[in-house]
Formats: C-alpha cells, structure tokens, sequence
C-alpha cells in the first residue's frame, strides 16, 4: 500500500460556517473525519503544517512549504503527497511548487469551495480523489497536479474561472489531464515539457498590472517608484496596450527592469503581430518578454523564479518560452 503524506496548509475546506452564515477557520481540521476513510487507499500521513486563509498565502510561505515537502519526501520515505490548500490561490501555491520542486513524487493540490458543515461540501469528495491520484502509478513524473471536483490539472495551466461554483477550477484551452473515478485514476493525456528551476529563496519583487482602456502612464511610474524589480502586464488580446504607457514601459526596461507580457484572455498566447504604437510589434521591439500561454499571477511568480537565477533580459527571453 502507498505511504501518502496529506498536508494541511488551511482554506475552506479546513473551515466550518457559524450560525451567523460566516465562515472561518476550525481549530480542530474538520478532515481528520475522512482520514479514516482513506485507509483502504493508501497509509496516510498528516501533517498540520497551516491553517491560514488562502489569501493570507505569500510567495516566501510558499517556498518554505516546498522545502518541507522536499524534507518528509526524503525523511519519511513517501510514495506521494496531497496539500489541502485554500482555493483562492491555490493555482498560484500549485504552479510555484511545480516550478521549483524537483522530486518525481506525485504531489497533488486540492481544496474546497464549501466548508465543511455547509450542505453539498466538496472538500471530502476532493480530498479522497487527491489522495487516489497522488497513490496512482501514472501520476509519477507528472509535477505538480491539481484535483477537483474529480478532474486533473496541470498546475501550469488550471486557473480558478467561478467565484463560488465547485466546478470553478478549469484548464482554459487545454481541458483537464486525466479524471478520478469510483473504479481508480485515469490520465488521457500529459504536458509535453515540465521545467524545474529548483531556487532556494524569492527576494525580487515583482508587480502585475492589469491594462485598460485608457491607461496612462503614471500608473506604471508610480509602481516603479515602489522599488520593483520587475513588471508583468496583463495585455488586451494577442499582447497590445494602450500608447500612453509605452514611454513607462521603455523607462523600466532601460533601467534594467524587466517586463514580462501576457494576455488578460482565458485562452491564447501573446505575439508580436500588430506594428502600431503600443501593439504587440513595438513591444517586442521595445524589448518586452513574450510568455507562452501563463496568466498574470503565474507569470508573476515565474519572474520572480527566474530573477533568482538571471537578470539578463535574452535569458529571462528563454525562460519564458516554455
């Protein structure tokens, strides 16, 4: 039987709702009833690491959560594991465990959209599909997954798409990879290249901007004042912005900051394909880095990944081409 660690980091799906309809953390993880469920699955191991809402999740916490995933798999001789983990950031906590864990373990993300005394509450359902998958053969080598709602997804590519509906989680232009089902784990397909940049520490600060129609200038100046270093901005369409910030924007990068680009579309990639000012041709030339497909929160934390390891802007370039 497969030795499965289950890591609690807190969310909804570690809450309950009170009887004046609000819902706040339990002292006292209300999934330690389904545990004992779990033994004809796997030999399951708890570890109460957090119990914080998911929007109290920083980038430095998320680091130091992989560091203790790398220390049970290597001590506790682990066949995988599942992360409870708030829903609001949780592909942001999936994707950056993703890009700096370098272990084949399983290592499956999952949460709930209702607490646990709400009626129809997800998270037991979720946590047993997590665990099936994180104890299934074909999930090894896989990075990171994300499970809900009985679908599998890539920590690369699933984003959060409903503000309340418990099939919120979806992978826009890809679909999910596999699906959990009463009889196992089933995987029909699989990302084509996983990336691994294994850092230590996140110490750049790195801002997202979302563009408007409208958008000055100023509103890029003032958050480079903040001391960034380094800007992601969320584009209209196929990566184009509005005229009046392109003189902001050739600001940063003269100053050596970088510029990361993506879509504020579900689905796409940016390209450099329009030549009018503040299309996706001047930024390229302007020195803009194309990302393939990442949405802003995700490229956010692929920057400040990959700042640890180069500030040159024709390898920051290469990075973001996977």
């Amino acid at each position: 039987m497969k030795k499965i660690l289950v890591l609690h980091t807190g969310g909804t799906i570690a809450m309950q709702e009170d009887e004046h309809g609000a819902v706040t953390p339990n002292l006292v993880n209300p999934l330690y009833s389904t545990i004992e469920s779990l033994s004809s699955i796997a030999s399951v191991v708890v570890d109460d690491y957090l119990n914080i809402p998911s929007p109290h999740m920083t980038p430095s916490l998320m680091v130091d959560l992989a560091k203790r995933l790398k220390e049970r798999v290597q001590n506790d001789s682990l066949d995988g594991i599942v992360v409870t983990h708030g829903t609001d950031t949780l592909e942001e906590t999936a994707y950056l465990l993703d890009l700096v864990l370098n272990i084949e373990n399983p290592v499956v993300v999952t949460g709930a959209m209702r607490s646990s005394n709400e009626l129809g509450s997800d998270g037991p359902h979720n946590l047993i599909s997590a665990v099936k998958t994180a104890a299934s053969d074909e999930a090894y080598g896989k990075g990171v997954l994300v499970v809900l709602n009985d679908e599998i997804h890539t920590a690369k590519n699933v984003t959060k798409t409903h503000s309340s509906n418990i099939a919120t989680f979806q992978s826009p232009q890809y679909g999910p990879i596999g699906i959990v089902t009463k009889r196992g784990v089933n995987f029909h397909h699989t990302l084509s290249h996983r990336e691994c940049h294994p850092v230590d520490s996140l110490t750049k600060k790195v801002s997202l901007l979302k563009t408007y129609a409208g958008m000055e200038a100023d509103i890029v100046d003032a958050v480079a004042d903040a001391g960034i270093n380094g800007l992601v901005i969320e584009a209209f369409g196929q990566g184009n912005v509005p005229p009046a910030i392109m003189s902001a924007l050739d600001r940063l990068i003269k100053k050596q900051i970088p510029v990361v680009l993506v879509s504020r579309c579900y689905s796409g990639v940016v390209q450099d394909t329009y030549g009018y000012d503040g299309g996706g041709r001047t930024l390229k030339d302007l020195g803009v880095i194309f990302t393939n497909g990442l949405n802003g929160q995700k490229a956010r934390l692929k920057l400040m990944v990959a700042l640890e390891l180069t500030t040159d802007n024709e390898q920051l370039q290469q990075i973001f081409l996977t």
